[in-house]
């Protein structure tokens, strides 16, 4: 963070000082044109999330609404940050912005009541089986739970995959404003866990890693290559050696089970 900016970077700044120098800066003065700087050199950031979170929604979610609903929280990022803390800016906007548009996203509400229904049906069956069972629960055990052939249980699986995304940021645990875990900031690989994110709600956050630590292998691998190291599904599938929407329907379960871990968690079930 403290190297000198590019060029191309440096020309939004005044006086070409490092980025460093200008968080510290904007902390204290709050000057408006350092704050529209820091935007415009991210604003890119905002539109690489947006594309992320786009995958999997249906086609009335716009992109360019995504982008607009992403801004606030780039906004809200600058005007957050605290460079003292050792954690990178582009790391902790990418959070905000994500959060940002899903907040709006929940907020219009654009999943059908129908596939809302679906998703809770199958996240609580989930839930039930591997309480019951102590292990993750097969797609066939999950699919006899609910009735369903193993073809119906797929085509569930790929209808309810846009509603994965929004519950993996729903926030799990909440104190105050800078006090909330959701999943999707829990996600770290799996040799190591950055110290400077989890410093704080450390407890929270080992509940969230053991349960993410329990999956099968492949919806583990899935979850970290895609929210790690930010893989895209066509990506995954081409690593793991399978179809994209495999992919999809895989990262669409292992959310439904932590979901359903977390609860059972939360309501004292072993």
């Amino acid at each position: 963070m403290g190297k000198l900016l590019g060029s191309s970077q440096r020309a939004l700044f005044p006086d070409g000082k490092t980025e460093e120098e200008l968080w510290l800066e904007y902390r204290t003065s709050r000057d408006p044109k350092i704050r529209e700087g820091f935007i415009r050199q991210y604003a890119p950031l905002v539109k690489y999330v947006a594309g992320k979170v786009a995958v999997g929604m249906p086609h009335n979610v716009e992109f360019d609404d995504l982008v607009g609903f992403g801004v606030f929280g780039l906004i809200d990022a600058i005007d957050k940050f605290d460079p003292e803390k050792n954690v990178k800016f582009k790391t902790y906007a990418v959070t905000r912005i994500r959060g940002a548009i899903f907040d709006e996203l929940r907020s219009i509400d654009w999943v059908p009541r129908s596939v809302r229904q679906k998703t809770r049906e199958v996240e609580d069956a989930i839930g039930t089986l591997e309480a019951q069972l102590g292990r993750p629960a097969t797609d066939q055990e999950i699919a006899n739970s609910l009735g369903m052939n193993a073809e119906e249980f797929s085509k569930t699986m790929m209808k309810i995959s846009g509603t994965s995304m929004l519950s993996l940021n729903d926030v799990w645990f909440s104190g105050d404003e800078n006090d909330k875990v959701s999943i999707v900031d829990s996600i770290e690989s799996p040799a190591s866990l950055n110290p400077d994110i989890i410093v704080e709600k450390e407890e929270i956050r080992r509940v969230i890693i053991d349960a993410i630590n329990e999956l099968p292998d492949k919806e583990k691998k899935i979850l970290v290559l895609y929210y790690y190291e930010d893989l895209t599904l066509k990506e995954i599938g081409q690593v793991l050696e399978v179809t994209e929407s495999r992919v999809s329907q895989l990262h669409t379960k292992a959310i439904l089970r932590l979901r359903a871990k977390l609860t059972n968690i939360r309501k004292g079930i072993v």
